[in-house]
This record gives C-alpha cells, structure tokens and sequence, in this order.
C-alpha cells in the first residue's frame, strides 16, 4: 500500500481550507476495519470501532490508543446525544443501543413492526433529541463483521423519537443505505447508498434528500454526488456545508452544490471520518482501512442547533 499523502486542489475555493504547516499525521494502526468515529468533547478524545475485533477504542493526545468497550456487540456507526450519552448501531444485536452514563447499554429500537432490523450501520442525532440511523444488511452477511442471519425487513431508514420509543420508516428505497448526515441547518439529510454487494455492480451514490418543515419527514430524494474511485460510505460536515467524504483514494471535499473542491490523499480506503479536536473541531480524524489518520485543517465542523 502507497504511503502518498497530501492535497489535490481542484477549486480555488478548496485552497483556504488547508493548512501548509499542518501535517497529515497517523496516530494508530493495527486496527483491522475502522468505523463510527465520533468526538468526545468533554473528554478530549476520539472514539471508534475496531469492527471485527467487537472492540471501540478511544484516542486522545495524551493518552494514545486504548480499549473503551469490549465486546462492543460489533459496534458500528455512533454518534452522542442531547444529554452526552454514545447512541451507537449494533451489528451483532441488530439493534440501536445506548451507553448510559453509569456505563450500562440500553436497547433503543430492535424490530419495526414486530420484524427484527437488519443492522443498524450509522446514526445521527438532531437538534430536537430525535435518532435517524440507516439499516442495510451489511452486518448480517457474513460472520466477519457481524453475525450471517437471515434478513426479515427491507434495508431502510429510520427515525426514533427515544422519548416517546416511536420508530417511523422514512425511506425503503435504498439498496444499502449507509453513512448519513444533516447539513448544518438540519435542512437537508445526506444518505449514501452503497448497494447490494451481492451485485455485480451495485448501485453506489451520496443521496440528498429534503428535511420537511415539521422536522419529521423527507421529501424530493435525488442525487447529490457520485465519489470516483470508491464510494461514499461515511462523512462529515464542516460549518459551511461542505461535504467531506469517504472515497477509494482519501477524502474528498463536496461543496453544498456537489462540486468536487479538493482531496486528502491518503494511503488506502477511507471507511468513515468526523470532525473533533476542542475547542474548534477543526481537526478532521479519518480512519483509513486498518489506520488512524488527522489533519488540522482551516475550517471548522459543523455545530448543529
């Protein structure tokens, strides 16, 4: 594996979002599959999955690598809630789970109209406290990063209002939806979908759908951006609306329009990646296959309402 680094401008606009003296830095390696990156701001830590090992690990700059929980139920995408509490998707339970601050895990929603879910793959929280999370059949196709087990509903996504347990199908017209994100307006909901990866050639693009104005619903799906090498899989949004996205080669900046902006290069597969570093979010943490990748960058992540 090359071990290229560095920067493709490909709008000017792209050039002030880096930094010349900060260095794309590696800070782990020797993870077998890196997911569901989220920053711990309280904390002063980074947390993720180490997928396959059932293992999330947490980062900081003083501590390095450590072991937070284990087994993690095959822990996948996570993100934290209104009152600080990781909310994450549990590939082996197939199951959105919550860690309590006493340190217990509670089952959020497990089965929609009496059917299990699939598995849970990624999540995030709105500003009103509700949960919106993506249900591909990722973690039950193989014993690798889940448990092989027969699906029972379409792939989806969901939103759960934990107060009142109400679980509400958004969309079932996705083949494996995945990553998943708001704008910073909470406007726009970005789904990327990754397919069926029994296929050939699966169908594979970032999606933008419309948030309605009760907060509540979606409408007028379409297109946002199609990632070339590789595909969409996780991303982060920074607090003008740019998109950085996973991709075969690194990460790639999107403008709110779609445009391609700008790469980070990096040595491998970008799986998923957030914004983190207090007190501004500026540093962009970016798990690379098997390794831990950072870089501050000129540009802050998004701060929701």
């Amino acid at each position: 594996m090359s071990e290229d680094t560095g920067f493709d401008i490909i709008d000017k606009r792209f050039a002030r979002y880096v930094l010349g003296n900060a260095p794309i830095e590696k800070l782990a390696d020797g993870i077998r599959w890196i997911e569901g990156l989220v920053w711990m701001g309280d904390w002063n830590t980074l947390l993720f999955q180490d997928l396959p090992r059932d293992r999330t690990l947490m980062w900081s700059e003083t501590g390095g690598l450590s072991v937070w929980r284990f087994p993690s139920g095959q822990a996948n995408g996570q993100a934290r809630d209104r009152q600080g509490r990781v909310v994450f998707c549990s590939n082996r339970e197939r199951a959105l789970c919550r860690v309590e601050h006493d340190g217990s895990v509670r089952v959020l929603a497990d089965r929609f109209e009496g059917r299990r879910l699939n598995s849970p793959n990624d999540v995030v929280v709105k500003s009103d406290g509700t949960i919106w999370f993506t249900d591909p059949v990722y973690g039950i196709s193989n014993d690798y990063e889940g448990t092989r087990q027969a699906s029972e509903t379409a792939p989806g996504i969901y939103r759960l209002d934990p107060r009142s347990g109400e679980l509400t199908l958004l969309s079932d017209r996705f083949d494996g939806p995945n990553g998943i994100a708001f704008s910073p307006d909470e406007r726009r909901l970005y789904v990327a979908e990754t397919g069926d990866q029994t296929k050939g050639d699966p169908v594979q693009v970032l999606r933008v759908f419309d948030v309605g104005a009760d907060g509540r619903s979606l409408s007028s799906v379409r297109d946002f951006a199609k990632v070339s090498p590789g595909y969409t899989d996780g991303m982060a949004i920074d607090e003008d609306g740019n998109v950085w996205s996973s991709a075969g080669d690194g990460v790639h900046c999107l403008s709110p329009e779609g445009e391609l902006l700008g790469r980070i290069r990096l040595p491998g597969t970008v799986s998923n990646l957030c914004f983190g570093g207090s007190p501004h979010l500026n540093r962009l943490f970016i798990g690379v296959s098997h390794s831990l990748y950072a870089v501050f960058l000129n540009r802050r992540g998004a701060r929701w309402p």
